[in-house]
């Protein structure tokens, strides 16, 4: 009788610990299906220990139709286009905007099961940027849909790396934006470490322009780790068929290149001046490339009214072009060179470049995260505001905005968040919150009381 009166007193007790605890929420559970996460070391990207190489397509159907959509969130059209992705022979996709507020785990997990990754831009039109205003456009309401993004996808292990900004300097005259880049890849980084994410590697996608292309790579790469970017992507458009990797300039390219500290890719490449035939593919995967380059995203995966498109889509069926089949043969006879492929295993830092008439940035002061965004490192970004939020390019105040230069090493990640407030790393599945122990302490002196009062009859 008393042991059962005991277990009964437990049952009791136990069941008011849950109700004392019912206001810890257990996370919903992220994608399921894990695969190798992309690191970086040195100048080249791996998959354990073997070199990885971008082979992609950038992919944003409906992106010509001038409404901005997320093709992840589609899992039907996204489950449709991976069985042309696989004829390809592709292994990365590039996607340019998502909402962040849509469920992504069947399109992510169907990538994933396929041996795709994404490579994330975490801008959307609405929340970017404005280069003809960037100090007003860097503010806390454009980094907290940034974060949010991020906060959406750093759980799925086939995210290869994210974009913090693609062509905001896109003439020879409005470098003057390089340090809002800089900041906003600085702070993405510092917000990947501080919630406890994995390290996905950040990087900025440079615009073809001559004048300062390779200064912005130069850019990117200096100043102290906090600050360097990951990665640095290039789109380009100089090899037109028929060409040769000298008539293209490629070679120049590398030379460029050569000793640069991070990995270099191709973030869109393709030229349709001519007929393409992607002989170019076999430059790019060719010891001549590898060791400074990480391959490249051909762009783009459907026909959005510009002639780029490898497939024409039309309510909803797909139809492949002859840009498809000559891209599915040049995929197919282009194999990645053996071993690392000449890359280096050193990751120096670049010199900055000096002001000049081709660069308006002086030195690598770069302004200050704003206060209000600075928070989210400790709570959290919250929801975002998906792409039908209101915007933030002009949404910058005295509120919320940068009020002045950041010290060396500020975007340093001093503190990670616990998994009661963060989502965690290991293994892409969203961990549960821990149960606040103070509740079982109230339980532990129930039970005991219980206990004594057990024994005394």
């Amino acid at each position: 009788m008393r042991s059962n009166s005991l277990l009964g007193l437990l049952g009791l007790a136990l069941s008011a610990s849950s109700v004392v605890a019912s206001g810890t929420p257990v996370l919903a559970a992220r994608a399921s299906t894990t695969v190798t996460p992309i690191t970086v070391t040195g100048n080249a990207f791996y998959k354990g220990d073997d070199r990885f190489y971008i082979r992609g397509v950038a992919y944003q159907p409906g992106g010509g139709t001038g409404t901005e959509s997320d093709p992840i969130a589609n899992s039907t059209a996204c489950v449709r286009d991976i069985t042309y992705f696989k004829k390809l022979g592709i292994n990365t996709i590039r996607v340019y905007a998502v909402d962040n507020t849509a469920d992504h785990d069947t399109c992510m997990n169907a990538l994933a099961a396929a041996g795709i990754y994404l490579v994330l831009d975490t801008d959307t039109t609405k929340y970017s940027i404005n280069r003809a205003d960037p100090s007003v456009s860097y503010n806390s309401v454009y980094l907290q849909s940034v974060f949010a993004t991020v906060d959406a996808f750093a759980n799925y292990t086939n995210v290869l790396a994210f974009l913090s900004g693609n062509e905001v300097i896109n003439n020879a005259s409005n470098t003057n934006c390089a340090p809002y880049v800089k900041a906003v890849t600085r702070d993405i980084k510092q917000y990947i470490g501080s919630r406890g994410y994995r390290s996905i590697p950040v990087g900025y996608s440079a615009a073809d322009v001559a004048e300062n292309q390779f200064l912005m790579a130069e850019y990117m790469n200096c100043g102290t780790d906090d600050e360097r970017s990951d990665f640095y992507a290039i789109n380009d458009y100089s090899w037109c068929d028929p060409s040769s990797f000298t008539t293209s300039g490629w070679d120049t390219l590398v030379k460029n290149y050569t000793g640069y500290g991070i990995p270099v890719f191709m973030s869109e490449y393709g030229c349709i001046t001519n007929t393409r035939t992607f002989e170019e593919v076999a430059a790019l995967y060719n010891t001549e490339m590898t060791s400074a380059f990480s391959g490249g995203l051909v762009y783009e995966y459907s026909n959005e009214g510009n002639g780029y498109g490898l497939v024409d889509i039309t309510n909803g069926e797909v139809v492949t072009t002859s840009q498809f089949t000559y891209l599915e043969t040049a995929f197919a006879n282009a194999t990645d060179p053996s071993g690392d492929g000449g890359a280096t295993t050193s990751s120096a830092a670049s010199t900055c470049p000096t002001k000049s008439s081709n660069w308006e940035v002086s030195g690598d002061s770069l302004p200050a995260i704003p206060s209000k965004a600075a928070a989210y490192m400790s709570t959290g970004a919250g929801t975002g505001p998906g792409l039908d939020g209101s915007g933030s390019q002009e949404a910058g105040n005295s509120e919320n905005e940068s009020t002045g230069t950041a010290t060396a090493g500020s975007g340093t990640v001093t503190e990670t968040a616990s998994s009661s407030s963060s989502t965690k790393k290991s293994d892409g599945v969203m961990m549960p919150k821990p149960l606040d122990p103070k509740p079982f302490s109230l339980v532990v002196v129930v039970m005991l009381g219980m206990i004594g009062g057990i024994a005394l009859l």
